[in-house]
């Protein structure tokens, strides 16, 4: 596999143990929909996340969360939909969805790990 999808998928795991220890429940990683992708869904109280992972090697070009484009937020609302219908009877009316993202930079050997409540809003 190559590297960057290696430090993807660190960046991934990372991102799943900060929001547990944050007292998020994780339901789905990598849920599909067409060709929309959401990496993980986590719910905390009535709160469902849909969480953007971003992860890059370094800052230099921007924050990882500088990355996260309209057409992915297109993509993002459209895949939540389809996930909202899907288990619509798992869920009660008073669920808000919020849109997150976790920006995932290594620093050194180390890493930063940044969570972004509401990031950004749906129309």
């Amino acid at each position: 596999m190559a590297e960057h999808n290696e430090l993807g998928k660190k960046g991934e795991e990372l991102a799943v143990e900060h929001l547990q220890k944050n007292g998020y429940e994780i339901l789905e990683r990598n849920w599909v929909f067409q060709k929309a992708e959401i990496d993980i869904i986590a719910q905390k109280n009535d709160v469902l996340a849909i969480v953007e992972v971003k992860t890059r090697s370094s800052l230099e070009f921007g924050s990882p969360q500088d990355f996260v484009k309209p057409k992915k937020i297109q993509l993002l609302i459209k895949a939540v939909n389809a996930y909202i219908n899907y288990r619509e009877k798992d869920f009660n009316e008073d669920l808000n969805i919020r849109f997150d993202i976790v920006g995932v930079h290594k620093n050194g050997e180390s890493f930063a790990i940044e969570h972004l409540t509401d990031a950004f809003y749906h129309f």
